[in-house]
């Protein structure tokens, strides 16, 4: 694929504080969500290896709150995953 034939949604850069929610809502565990579009966003976290590839993502503590996540990709303490219904 030639560079910049796919097209990337617009992304907002926010670097606002989050928590990330693991299946069946337990252990909401801080993170920061760097930038956010329409189609999934990117955040640090301390232990990235340690999420599973689904996962929830929300603004406050709490998990009902939140959309759910898959993990596409993972880079030092940074993560990249896709909204999912």
């Amino acid at each position: 694929m030639a560079l910049g034939t796919k097209k990337r949604e617009l992304r907002k850069s926010l670097r606002q504080s989050g928590w990330i929610t693991l299946e069946g809502g337990f252990a909401a565990r801080p993170c920061v969500v760097q930038d956010m579009s329409a189609t999934g966003a990117k955040v640090t976290i301390d232990d990235p290896n340690t999420l599973p590839a689904k996962l929830k993502l929300a603004f406050s503590r709490d998990a009902r709150t939140g959309r759910n996540c898959e993990v596409v990709w993972r880079r030092g303490k940074s993560v990249g995953v896709r909204f999912v219904r």
